[in-house]
């Protein structure tokens, strides 16, 4: 009679000892699973990331709000771009944007930013004039936003000045193919590299720029297969596409298109995943309607006042 007991209540006792330990340890697993933090992605990151051949994702941001948002996802890098000329100003291209400008909206995705790599476009002829412009205004980047890289678009022709960058400790992201502040010398915007001496142009420039210290560089709208060719080529430069096709080393997208905040013309290489103009528009028609038939803001959404203060008031 007491064996059996005592059998039982050792058995039980283990029991919710074991299930206690098992449930102690799955709530340390899960607490650790879930409140470790994400390393800030740094130019170390990215280059062994590459050698690792883990994919690199990146995004535009323009404001403190979206900046945000994409850390909380777990981004690698954002770029504020140029293309807030588009998207943010409403300007028919990138060429207006000016170094105040990109100034003012970097320091605004600097102050969202936890944890992503932040780099920010040198704008139209910040750049193009002059070696001293182009440090100059790099250096300004840099200093008064905070950012962490700079971006430049252009290949060979603008080597000198990003090994000058790299010299004086400004990390910089390259681009090639189509580069939208040539837009009007390229006749449009076209898909480039898609004959031989493209091709090779765009070879050798890549080759280049990562000579000259670049540790990155966009590949904008290249034929997949010419986009992996230079990805494979290359040792230490990672290659972030859009419209390149799924051999580059990282894909990157304007935030804006992604959400399906804009609307218009969307390019191929875009994929939508959410509809936020539509969300946006019936939302606030939905405010309309509430506020025309005065039933916002109801009254939860008010403060109250003892009658008697009120009543003083007469």
């Amino acid at each position: 009679m007491n064996t059996t007991t005592n059998t039982a209540t050792n058995a039980a006792t283990n029991e919710a000892t074991s299930t206690a330990t098992n449930t102690t340890t799955n709530a340390v697993t899960n607490t650790a699973t879930t409140t470790t933090p994400k390393k800030p992605v740094t130019i170390t990151t990215i280059k062994d990331m590459k050698q690792k051949g883990e994919p690199i994702t990146m995004i535009t941001a323009y404001d403190v709000a979206m900046a945000r948002n994409v850390n909380e996802a777990g981004i690698d890098m954002i770029l504020v771009g140029d293309s807030l000329g588009n998207v943010i100003l409403g300007y028919q291209s990138t060429i207006p944007v000016t170094m105040e400008e990109m100034i003012h909206h970097t320091k605004a995705v600097v102050r969202g930013n936890s944890t992503a790599l932040v780099v920010a476009d040198m704008p139209f002829m910040s750049y193009q004039a002059s070696l001293t412009d182009g440090l100059y205004n790099a250096g300004r980047l840099l200093k008064e936003t905070g950012c962490t890289a700079v971006k430049l678009e252009g290949g060979q022709e603008v080597c000198e000045l990003v090994h000058k960058l790299t010299t004086a400790g400004i990390p910089v992201v390259a681009h090639i193919g189509l580069t939208p502040q040539s837009v009007n010398q390229l006749g449009g915007f076209k898909v480039q590299g898609k004959e031989v001496a493209a091709a090779q142009q765009l070879l050798a420039d890549a080759k280049a720029l990562e000579a000259a210290g670049a540790f990155a560089c966009v590949l904008e709208c290249v034929p997949a297969a010419l986009a992996k060719k230079v990805t494979d080529e290359l040792i230490t430069m990672a290659t972030i596409g859009i419209g390149a096709g799924n051999g580059c080393d990282g894909q990157v997208l304007v935030c804006n298109d992604l959400l399906g905040i804009s609307t218009g013309f969307t390019p191929k290489f875009v994929k939508q995943y959410a509809n936020l103009h539509d969300i946006t528009v019936n939302a606030v028609k939905d405010y309309i309607k509430d506020v025309k038939e005065r039933s916002f803001p109801a009254p939860e959404h008010t403060f109250k006042i003892d009658d008697s203060v009120l009543e003083k008031l007469y």
